[in-house]
């Protein structure tokens, strides 16, 4: 796995217009000169957010990757729990070094039951 390249190509298509001309005219021709593996190449081609996060991406990063392509918070935040759900944990990066593996997880070690944000669910 690449997670080095395939962060330092959405941290330069995150500022580089240029590069978000190409990637918009053709998506696979932009990855070109990364170091990626198939499973990274077809995840940024598909923008896989929840993939992409499985992968260790960082969650700054990944955001703007997300607002390029006009994903609303909400959605980026689910596309991201459902790549958990359906990726299984983090695979490397931060996110796997604190061993995160979903909010339901993190919850359910809280001693929390139900869905965050709800009341006397978890969240409040």
């Amino acid at each position: 796995m690449s997670l080095y390249y395939v962060q330092k190509f959405l941290y330069h298509l995150n500022r580089d217009p240029a590069l978000q001309e190409r990637y918009a005219a053709d998506r696979r021709g932009a990855l070109a000169g990364y170091e990626l593996t198939g499973e990274e190449v077809e995840a940024l081609v598909d923008v896989d957010i929840g993939l992409l996060f499985h992968l260790g991406v960082n969650g700054q990063i990944l955001m703007h990757f997300a607002a390029l392509h006009r994903i609303e918070w909400s959605d980026y935040l689910q596309r991201m729990r459902d790549g958990i759900t359906r990726h299984g944990p983090v695979r490397e990066g931060v996110y796997a070094m604190v061993g995160y593996e979903g909010t339901e997880a993190h919850a359910a070690r809280l001693g929390q039951s139900g869905t965050p944000g709800e009341p006397g669910e978890g969240g409040s």
